[in-house]
């Protein structure tokens, strides 16, 4: 090849592209060995890869090449494992969540979506970075592109609400998130969070900026844990109680089994469940908070590890020892009775599951608001199922 100035070779060899690219995993298990691709020992301890998580594209075009490779080094007894994976994840597709305005047909005048229906409009994307909560920020509209510099707008109670669309994220259709703003504005962990929260893994999901918040919210309310209002560090030593060491362990398993899974969504949830409890119940301990970031800090990272190291500790939160779970702190041993009123339910008990059936039907008599659902008749009779529901017949 040349231009007017230099000549170039030509690279014939495709082998670094279509051999060392599949292959790579080999390499990796004995990567100073300058007499092989890999040694039988090295190979012999690693095998093949565990998993291996890609896209629907990519993973599918890489696969087919490294099972080539993978099968032609077996063949050759160069290796020990005729497959070069064990378990494939394809992650589903984050979608995106196109913005439209409505513009009058030949006119630079934009309707709002609940008024489009009575003009005859073409519909338009609209970069959603400047759309929020589907308003329309009118100012940046005018400044985005100049053929819209001098557009007029029929609003609705004086905003502009745009339409949506669940699309695949393309930068044609002005729907992609910048992560940048989204970090600049809740932080890398919020991103990271919601991401997750969005949906399982395999699944393709609908992004919407929107639902951002929620996952703000939870991760200032765990933040909270640690603190007193006026912003001090606020952990206390005092021994734990079991409920509070139930609410614990529980999400201890739980999160465990979710990452065994890929189920971080539910992880999500679990930890939002937790917080809530803990909260309810003002606890600042530091047995359980300590627990508590080092199981969040594959979810949370920054916010762990400025915890952690708050908390007194000097090495990562990352080398900490992940907890165990507790199998007697998960034993339910209360139990809330749904308690009805010749079939319908009025209210609902809380009662120790060792109650007998004869206790159920005392503790549940002697209530005030069985009295105010029994309008002062007599019951024929209450039926008990231990652990399930309470009916009283009259």
């Amino acid at each position: 090849m040349e231009d007017k100035k230099k000549k170039y070779p030509l690279e014939l060899n495709t082998m670094p592209g279509f051999a060392g690219s599949s292959a790579y995993y080999l390499r990796y298990q004995d990567p100073h060995n300058d007499e092989a691709l890999v040694s039988p020992e090295a190979n012999e301890y690693w095998q093949n890869v565990d998993l291996y998580v890609g896209g629907t594209e990519h993973a599918t075009g890489h696969l087919i090449y490294s099972r080539f490779w993978n099968k032609f080094l077996f063949d050759l007894g160069l290796i020990v494992k005729d497959e070069p994976f064990q378990k494939l994840i394809n992650q589903g597709m984050i979608q995106g969540r196109s913005n439209l305005v409505y513009r009058i047909k030949g006119t630079n005048t934009f309707v709002s979506c609940g008024l489009k229906d009575k003009y005859d409009t073409t519909e338009i994307h609209v970069d959603v970075n400047i759309v929020k909560n589907d308003v329309l920020d009118i100012e940046k509209f005018k400044q985005w592109m100049p053929d819209f510099d001098n557009a007029e707008f029929i609003l609705e109670d004086g905003k502009y609400i745009c339409g949506y669309a669940v699309e695949k994220m393309s930068k044609s259709l002005y729907n992609v998130v910048n992560p940048d703003i989204i970090v600049e504005k809740y932080g890398a962990d919020t991103l990271r969070m919601y991401e997750m929260f969005l949906g399982p893994i395999e699944q393709s999901k609908p992004w919407d900026t929107n639902g951002i918040d929620g996952v703000h919210r939870f991760l200032r309310r765990f933040w909270s844990l640690f603190f007193d209002k006026d912003g001090n560090l606020c952990v206390s030593n005092e021994k734990t109680n079991n409920q509070e060491l139930k609410c614990l362990h529980k999400a201890i398993k739980k999160i465990q089994t979710d990452i065994e899974n890929f189920s971080f969504n539910t992880s999500v949830s679990a930890f939002m469940i937790c917080v809530n409890e803990l909260m309810a119940m003002k606890c600042n301990k530091r047995e359980i908070l300590e627990s508590l970031v080092i199981i969040i800090s594959p979810f949370a990272p920054h916010i762990a590890e400025e915890l952690w190291h708050l908390l007194g500790h000097e090495k990562s939160v990352c080398d900490a020892q992940f907890p165990e779970y507790d199998e007697q702190f998960l034993v339910e041993d209360i139990f809330e009775y749904p308690v009805s009123f010749n079939g319908k339910m009025r209210f609902k008990k809380q009662l120790p599951l060792t109650f007998t059936v004869k206790e159920v039907e005392d503790a549940i008599l002697a209530d005030s608001l069985t009295q105010k659902w029994l309008e002062g008749k007599i019951p024929k009779k209450i039926i008990v199922v231990a652990g399930k529901i309470v009916n009283v017949v009259f």
